[in-house]
């Protein structure tokens, strides 16, 4: 079993394990916020985990950067592609902590398809306002790496079913991608379509599994509310480090349990940006990078 680590503050208390940086567990007075899992065994659908050096998919685990091609494992065989980055399958390492706040690090890299080093710090802080998360990275070699990162929580609005859930984010246009690999063909607006929440309104039956940009960053944040009808809802925010927002429905086949929570997943960089280059981050030997996000009660 992972070592795990509890915060709590305010009638809050989260649960995050050293596996991953895993959030495991965040409640605001005995109500859960996201979808938990269990202490032990594996992480079911990435929930709660820090994805890096990239967010969501590569096509086929390839890619070329500086004019070498690299070639990753697949890890989505039915999709064929490397999905969420190389951090989650390790055990983070203790920085510090205290009842409020937690500081975890690892290191990535040199491996197959990625022969670059960084060295990440995940800092977890809990307050009487919610969760506040930030990821930095270094560039611990003497060669330039590409770079990006996501959290990939689901959140939970209430007891209501997720189709009844009040959705609102200020974002502009979709990413439309293949119907199959989920792979990226071209930005949407979402002017007239059913991914437009820039009002709040119920989710319903639509499906999403898609980037979202174009976000209205007010002061420096992003902002998205989801509430169910029956008066409880939560939040998040995060800072322009994240131009990109993934949703996902959690849409699953039967007998697993199905639309359970709503995947909320603010991004540096939108699916396959190892080979589209959009918004990737270069990092120079030396240089780091930070992307912060917060989660907490409506």
């Amino acid at each position: 079993m992972s070592a795990e680590f509890t915060l709590t503050s305010g009638g809050y208390e989260a649960v995050i394990t050293a596996h991953a940086a895993a959030l495991r567990v965040l409640q605001f007075a005995g109500r859960d916020l996201i979808v938990p899992f269990p202490a032990d065994g594996p992480i079911p659908d990435y929930r709660g985990i820090i994805a890096a050096p990239w967010p969501n998919r590569i096509a086929d685990g390839k890619y070329t950067f500086d004019g070498v091609e690299h070639q990753l494992p697949i890890n989505e065989p039915e999709r064929e592609t490397a999905l969420h980055g190389l951090a989650f399958p390790l055990d983070w390492t203790l920085k510090e902590s205290d009842a409020g706040s937690l500081t975890l690090t690892c290191t990535v890299g040199p491996t197959a398809g990625y022969p670059f080093v960084l060295a990440l710090e995940a800092r977890y802080v809990l307050d009487d306002a919610g969760l506040h998360t930030s990821v930095t990275a270094v560039n611990a070699a003497d060669v330039a790496a590409p770079y990006g990162v996501c959290p990939h929580p689901y959140l939970v609005a209430g007891s209501s079913p997720l189709d009844e859930w009040i959705l609102d984010f200020a974002a502009d246009s979709f990413l439309e991608v293949t119907p199959d690999r989920l792979l990226p063909v071209g930005t949407v607006s979402v002017e007239g379509h059913a991914f437009d929440f820039r009002s709040a309104r119920a989710i319903g039956t639509t499906e999403i599994d898609h980037a979202f940009t174009g976000i209205t960053f007010d002061g420096g944040l992003a902002r998205l509310s989801l509430r169910d009808p029956a008066g409880t809802g939560v939040g998040m925010s995060w800072d322009e480090s994240c131009p990109w927002l993934q949703i996902h429905t959690a849409d699953k086949p039967e007998p697993v349990p199905n639309r359970i929570g709503l995947a909320v997943e603010p991004m540096t960089c939108p699916p396959d940006a190892f080979n589209r280059g959009t918004d990737l981050v270069r990092l120079e030997p030396g240089a780091s990078h930070t992307a912060s996000w917060s989660v907490y009660a409506l």
